[in-house]
């Protein structure tokens, strides 16, 4: 019995060594293939998190309006701080604008001639992100379209992928994984011939069991395909566990003639902590947390305790991504995201609350003079005062210098509150050692009066918000339900006009200029008109001012330049036609090719074409304005000063740039018969015109008292009513014609 009973145990010592040996290394393998899918989930999630962060910094910085006019002039200094700026608040390791004709801004070190040509076809393909490959190193790169209005190039932030990024992605895994991105050629034949992409294979590597597995990631140049392997020695992990191998082993030899409830005691005690193990595995794959209770000190002690670690150190990696992505790197505060989900449960809840959308004013002259550090440091001050001002209140950072707060109802009334955050920020700053002063503005909607969903109530908060930005800044407002629908038909508007080019909806119209001096017509000025389908002959004043905000004012001035000039090559000789540059179009790289271009398609004689200004254009940069005036001046065209007397250092103008003409401004027209003292700044004005050499135009003129006053002044020209409303361009020659046949009677 001793002999069968010690044979038996023996058998089944030997059954059991060899069933473990199994179980371990089938438990080694599955664990390492839950690591790997493990380690492909968090790349996955890491590089959508990078991703969309990269991608919304370029939809950001494509979508201000800055950048873009930077982009379509090509102003190369301004684009190159502003992906500075973001990159440097990113942390993005690279930041560049590739233009649609292929000029890279800010190229990356050792960015080759191919490396562009395969990123410009990506880009041109429409591919907005994915792994690149330039400088023989692959980059997480993202990137986003500059319209202007059409697409003038593409903004491109982009992340090292380089062989330490990617090892600091495998510590985020309890195994040692090797992970490596490499083009479909380079893979081991088994893991090309049929393998379904993601699948794990085992190889034979120089005698060592290897799990490789391989999958494609999203890559954004389409020849350049590039997959994440990863892989692991399977031998390796098998030799971690020789020693509890060997110690049953041991129990098994000195086990011999025990009996067999000793050894029915002492498997169970071995299998407990392994099945707890396994089940445990188990739960943390479906992503519950599972800890293991550790029971002895021995190898299985061990893993369990290690295994323990791992799953405290998956929840707090998971915690740290979850704050990440909820929260702004730079103040702490909740970002969009959260605080949409905030709005959301409250209105789940049927809550009543005030959502504040705050706008700092003059934010960006403080970047722009004191650095984006101060400025950084100064949205953390903001973000301060912010939170102090809105006790009981959830303050949120949107991005650059827009902040939000949710206010419970019960934390106080809105517009109390919107006073007392005006105030506050109100208050200088000392930031980095300098005295900040700035101002807020202020947009506030009602829950649920207002909306019963958090975008509705963010977009009508917005619109409350550029609503107290065009009342003044340093404000609040109210929504209310009229600015909704002036937004609608302000953006209907914008849709139309934007067609209207194309459409042929744009005509000019052309008042007449008359010259006192000789009695007849000596010019025309080119005046913009809209006949819309639907709207009828739709207001300058309505549509010019929304065509220079949205950019659309170049192509149309440029439209309207050319139309102008061909037009006036038909008329006589000594007829001069004025069109007006807006401040937008006049700031343009492109104004002088324009002009030329305009002329030699014409064939009409620069002396005849005027180009109106207004003096507004002097109050940003003196120096440019005077410049680009100097080299219009040198292709010949004539310079008139639109809008006489209106500003506040008018002669300061006229001795640094001859203008040839001063068009007075038609409210000192309209006083003439009521206040004396306008009859005197006229004649003050065209005294001056006459002394520096200049021709001067009344605007406005309506009847024969204001004309025989200007006559008496000294006035060259008028232009007005009384002579003539603006007229089509075929009523020109017409008008002419009756204008002869009166002189000559």
């Amino acid at each position: 019995m001793t002999i069968f009973f010690g044979l038996m145990f023996a058998l089944t010592s030997a059954l059991t060594l060899i069933g473990t040996q199994a179980a371990i290394a089938r438990y080694a393998e599955r664990m390492i293939r839950d690591q790997m899918r493990t380690g492909s989930a968090i790349f996955d999630r890491i590089a959508a998190m990078h991703f969309e962060q990269l991608a919304q910094a370029g939809r950001v910085l494509a979508g201000d309006f800055g950048f873009r006019e930077a982009a379509a002039t090509g102003d190369a200094p301004t684009i190159q701080s502003a992906l500075d700026s973001l990159a440097g608040r990113l942390e993005a390791d690279h930041a560049m604008f590739v233009s649609a004709d292929g000029v890279i801004v800010a190229r990356p070190p050792g960015f080759t001639h191919q490396d562009r040509n395969r990123l410009l076809a990506a880009l041109e393909a429409g591919r907005e992100q994915g792994i690149a490959r330039w400088s023989g190193e692959d980059h997480m790169a993202a990137a986003a379209p500059v319209r202007a209005p059409m697409v003038v190039g593409w903004v491109v932030f982009a992340r090292d992928m380089a062989p330490a990024d990617l090892e600091a992605l495998a510590r985020l895994t309890l195994i040692d994984l090797r992970p490596r991105l490499v083009a479909p050629a380079d893979l081991p034949a088994a893991l090309r011939n049929g393998r379904a992409p993601g699948r794990t294979v085992e190889l034979d590597v120089a005698g060592e069991r290897r799990l490789v597995q391989a999958r494609p990631v999203e890559s954004l140049e389409a020849d350049a395909p590039r997959l994440l392997v990863l892989e692991y020695s399977l031998t390796a992990a098998m030799a971690a566990y020789a020693p509890i191998l060997w110690a049953l082993f041991g129990f098994g030899v000195v086990g011999v003639g025990m009996a067999i409830i000793g050894t029915w005691l002492t498997a169970k005690r071995l299998s407990r902590p392994i099945l707890a193990l396994d089940a445990a595995a188990r739960r943390v794959s479906r992503g519950h947390h599972a800890e293991v209770a550790v029971e002895t000190r021995d190898e299985i002690g061990r893993l369990a305790r290690s295994f323990n670690t791992m799953v405290t150190a998956i929840g707090e990696r998971e915690r740290q991504i979850a704050h990440m992505a909820f929260h702004d790197a730079l103040t702490g505060l909740a970002n969009r995201t959260l605080l949409r989900e905030q709005m959301s449960l409250a209105l789940a809840r049927a809550d009543s609350f005030a959502l504040f959308c705050l706008d700092l004013d003059n934010f960006k002259s403080v970047n722009d003079t004191l650095g984006h550090p101060t400025g950084d440091a100064l949205l953390c001050d903001v973000a301060q005062r912010l939170g102090d001002a809105c006790a009981g209140g959830f303050v949120a950072r949107l991005g650059g210098d827009e902040f939000a707060v949710i206010l419970p109802a019960a934390a106080g009334q809105p517009a109390r509150v919107a006073r007392s955050i005006i105030a506050r920020m109100a208050e200088p700053f000392n930031v980095n050692g300098h005295r900040i002063v700035i101002g807020t503005s202020i947009g506030i909607a009602l829950a649920p009066e207002d909306g019963t969903e958090a975008t509705a109530l963010l977009k009508n908060a917005d619109l409350a918000l550029y609503k107290a930005k065009n009342d003044g800044k340093n404000g609040f407002r109210f929504f209310e339900a009229a600015m909704d629908a002036e937004a609608q038909a302000r953006r209907a508007l914008e849709v139309d006009l934007h067609d209207a080019l194309v459409k042929g909806e744009l005509e000019l119209y052309f008042q007449p200029l008359f010259s006192l001096a000789q009695s007849r017509v000596c010019a025309f000025e080119a005046l913009l008109r809209w006949n819309h389908p639907v709207r009828g002959m739709v207001s300058p004043a309505q549509f010019v001012p929304l065509a220079e905000e949205t950019g659309l004012i170049v192509p149309i001035g440029e439209w309207a330049l050319h139309e102008a000039c061909r037009i006036a090559a038909s008329w006589p000789r000594e007829l001069r036609v004025a069109v007006n540059i807006s401040a937008v179009q006049f700031r343009s790289a492109t104004l002088n090719t324009v002009v030329l271009q305009a002329l030699a398609a014409s064939g009409l004689d620069p002396a005849r074409l005027e180009l109106e200004i207004t003096e507004s254009l002097f109050i940003d940069n003196v120096e440019a304005t005077l410049a680009s005036l100097h080299a219009l001046r040198r292709l010949g065209v004539r310079i008139a000063l639109d809008d006489f007397g209106t500003g506040y250092s008018s002669l300061s103008y006229l001795r640094a740039f001859p203008f040839d003409k001063l068009k007075i401004d038609r409210s000192f027209i309209v006083d003439l018969l009521e206040h004396d003292g306008a009859t005197a700044m006229i004649r003050a004005i065209t005294s001056l015109a006459e002394a520096l050499g200049m021709e001067t135009t009344a605007e406005g003129v309506e009847n024969i008292d204001q004309l025989d006053i200007l006559r008496a002044q000294g006035c060259n020209t008028i232009q007005g009513f009384y002579f003539s409303r603006p007229l089509p361009a075929g009523e020109v020659m017409r008008l002419l014609t009756r204008d002869d046949q009166a002189r000559a009677a």
